[in-house]
């Protein structure tokens, strides 16, 4: 594979003139919940990475249907087989007026990496060299493969080469942060006063629990295509009450990616020809707790896994064209040619039961009381309670239901204190190592289920070492199947994106990884 070939000149095409478009009007958009914070390294929440990809570029940027292109990075140079990059900076500002650096994207990433920063996704950062050792204190965080060269240049080592690198530093947890800013006011990302990003539009209000106001950004390397001049999010956390807002005109945009719209409204927008979608990469599902009865039976998980009709919930309930899943890795990152098992297997689910429940010396009489726990949100609410309905006609166990809130949701998970429960993940990168790299270490911060497998942790490791990418994709596929054959999770069904807005709104960029770019949007004349 020849990498020094790319020097990215395929990527350029940043700058475009809009078509004739109306100046000076607010884009009205509805976020769900309150940003809980705007620091990148630190965000998880939708509401929190949509502003600040609003707010915030990288050295990379992705565009639907197209590969990683540039954005910051003037260009990038690749060598070392691979395992080397050289980006060179544009001359770029951030909102005060100074410069944006190469120690900016340094110094982010390493304290990233710092043993005592908590960040989510600091995993992410782990192919760049001596970064997981640095993660553990192994190692000094001045070992770690980022370097600024110069001012306008940034050199990365990684672990071992990348093919999907370029895509993954689009990432919302590869964003710079104001060295600055950041040094100065620790409250930054939470205090409007202090908040400065580099992106297209910039904060200028923050009304808590109502509503924040975001203007072009003047200062912005790319102004000239910027057409939006101010971009308001009415925080709503009702599904209904949004999509009301926008049904009187109070709004111009409701549902994904920025919030949900009701499932109950979704067959009747479709059938009035309003509602848009399009595919996520990102697969809905449940997930067990194999550290605790009883889940830790295999055949018991596989039982409620295959009791589970996937097209009476996706054709009934969700009804926005989203398709029954039966693997982890959704078919936006590569094919699916045949299933992991059968939707609905209601006689072999009722033979692994019974199984089960001979192998942990239960009756259905003396199981133990099994609870499925999910965040309070409609559809997960109306998808429970089909689930549970189902589990009772096909296994006869009548499974209670735990709607919590999020903050105690999110706290169940981490603590194992669940049976099973709602869960979902949308891809970092287009990859499917976004996916299987969560379950690679049973104590990992997003792997509520406890599970692990030595050979599954094998596989992925040779894949990362290999080049050779039909080699990498069937050690990977290798992987996915160990993981579903030990079925840690119950896939139900893969994202779409649904959403309404006004005929006037154009060009707003959507991508499989469920983002938004308003960069290039426009509002027509009415």
């Amino acid at each position: 594979m020849n990498f020094l070939i790319l020097i990215l000149i395929i990527f350029m095409g940043c700058k475009k003139a809009p078509p004739h478009k109306e100046k000076g009007h607010s884009l009205r958009l509805a976020i769900h919940t309150e940003p809980p914070t705007l620091d990148a390294r630190r965000a998880t929440d939708t509401s929190s990475v949509a502003v600040i990809r609003m707010c915030f570029e990288g050295l990379m940027r992705r565009v639907q249907g197209e590969g990683p292109q540039l954005a910051l990075a003037e260009k990038v140079k690749i060598s070392d087989g691979g395992r080397v990059y050289t980006f060179y900076l544009r001359s770029a500002y951030w909102w005060d007026g100074a410069p944006i650096k190469a120690s900016d994207f340094e110094k982010t990433w390493k304290t990233i990496l710092s043993p005592n920063f908590n960040s989510p996704f600091a995993s992410e950062l782990f192919i760049l060299k001596n970064g997981a050792k640095a993660k553990e204190g192994l190692c000094s965080t001045e070992e770690v493969g980022v370097q600024a060269l110069t001012d306008w240049k940034l050199r990365v080592e990684l672990e071992h080469p990348v093919p999907y690198f370029l895509d993954l530093i689009a990432s919302h947890s590869f964003l710079p942060v104001p060295q600055h800013i950041a040094g100065a006011h620790p409250d930054w990302a939470e205090n409007p006063k202090h908040f400065v990003g580099n992106g297209p539009f910039k904060l200028v209000k923050w009304h808590r629990h109502q509503d924040l106001v975001l203007k072009k950004n003047n200062a912005y390397w790319d102004k000239d295509a910027v057409s939006i001049q101010e971009i308001r999010l009415s925080i709503i956390h009702d599904e209904t009450t949004a999509l009301n807002m926008f049904e009187v005109g109070e709004v111009d945009w409701a549902g994904n990616p920025l919030s949900n719209l009701p499932p109950d409204a979704a067959q009747a927008l479709a059938q009035q020809d309003r509602l848009h979608t399009y595919p996520i990469s990102g697969t809905y599902y449940y997930i067990f707790n194999v550290q605790q009865e009883p889940f830790n039976n295999l055949n018991l998980r596989k039982a409620f896994t295959l009791a589970i009709n996937r097209r009476e919930i996706t054709e009934n309930i969700i009804q926005s064209k989203q398709q029954p899943a039966t693997s982890l890795v959704p078919p936006t990152i590569w094919d699916i040619s045949e299933p992991f098992f059968d939707d609905n297997a209601v006689e072999e689910a009722r033979r692994l039961f019974e199984l089960g429940l001979q192998e942990q010396g239960y009756t259905r009489d003396t199981l133990p009381t099994i609870t499925l726990t999910y965040n309070n949100a409609p559809t997960h609410h109306k998808i429970a309670q089909a689930i549970q309905d189902q589990w009772y006609r096909a296994l006869g166990v009548r499974v209670e239901l735990n709607n919590v809130k999020w903050e105690t949701f999110y706290d169940d998970l981490n603590n194992k204190n669940f049976h099973v429960a709602r869960m979902g993940g949308v891809a970092s990168f287009n990859d499917p190592l976004t996916f299987l790299d969560l379950y690679r270490n049973e104590k990992g911060g997003s792997n509520f289920s406890g599970w692990s497998n030595p050979r599954f942790n094998e596989l992925l490791e040779e894949a990362n070492q290999t080049t050779n990418m039909v080699k990498r994709e069937a050690l990977l596929r290798s992987a996915e199947k160990i993981f579903i054959d030990e079925m840690p999770i119950a896939p139900i069904y893969y994202y779409t994106g649904t959403y309404v807005k006004q005929p006037y709104v154009k060009s707003v960029q959507l991508s499989e990884l469920n983002e938004a770019n308003f960069k290039f949007a426009y509002l027509d004349n009415r």
